[in-house]
């Protein structure tokens, strides 16, 4: 069975807004005690003294973490940002030929446009421009799943210090769900990040794309 601490940690934890206020110190310890005890069902007077103690300790553990957020901070100010509309995923069923699925890659790679395939256990997620979509539709009509239209590709290049620096991709995709943008796919290829996304978000994330 936890104790009283583990399960304090593993609130506070799943709490993004009361942890980045620990962590700023801006908290009101004893209220965050008793809301943490009552959601938890342990309201007893000791269970909510040691849910006091193991909020300070936790606040004080999470302070030393700003370190690395600053070394997170300056890999992102560092990196450059690369923005693609009229972006389309396709989801195909993997039963097709896959020889076909080469030659469409070929073509589209040959005009230089953009075409990425993941191959999942049932399906394939096609991710090109909407230009490409006539082609799409005449090799795989038959085994089209779903079509996303109105997307844009969002692109990070990064520094090398992004492959050895922890927490860099928690903290990008933390920053997406702060702002409610929902990540339609995501990729990466070394020091490439690249996040599809509706293209409406794309002023949005503009603004907080600036580190």
């Amino acid at each position: 069975m936890p104790t009283t601490t583990e399960l304090t940690e593993k609130y506070l934890s799943e709490h993004p807004s009361i942890k980045d206020c620990l962590k700023h110190d801006v908290i009101n310890y004893s209220k965050l005690s008793r809301k943490i005890a009552k959601d938890l069902n342990i309201e007893k007077q000791t269970s909510i003294e040691a849910i006091l103690v193991a909020s300070r300790r936790y606040a004080e553990k999470i302070k030393k973490e700003e370190t690395l957020e600053a070394r997170i901070i300056d890999i992102l100010r560092r990196s450059e940002l690369e923005i693609r509309n009229k972006i389309v995923v396709v989801i195909v069923d993997k039963r097709i030929y896959i020889g076909s699925l080469i030659d469409l890659e070929k073509k589209i790679r040959q005009k230089a446009d953009v075409f990425y395939s993941i191959e999942g256990t049932n399906v394939f997620t096609i991710i090109t421009t909407e230009k490409n979509l006539d082609e799409l539709n005449k090799m795989f009509k038959h085994h089209i799943i779903k079509i996303t239209r109105n997307l844009a590709m969002i692109i990070t290049k990064s520094p090398r210090e992004f492959e050895s620096t922890p927490g860099v991709m928690s903290y990008l995709y933390s920053i997406f769900s702060e702002h409610g943008i929902n990540i339609v796919e995501t990729m990466s290829c070394w020091r490439e990040t690249i996040f599809v996304i509706l293209e409406d978000d794309v002023p949005q994330i503009i603004k907080f794309f600036k580190f």
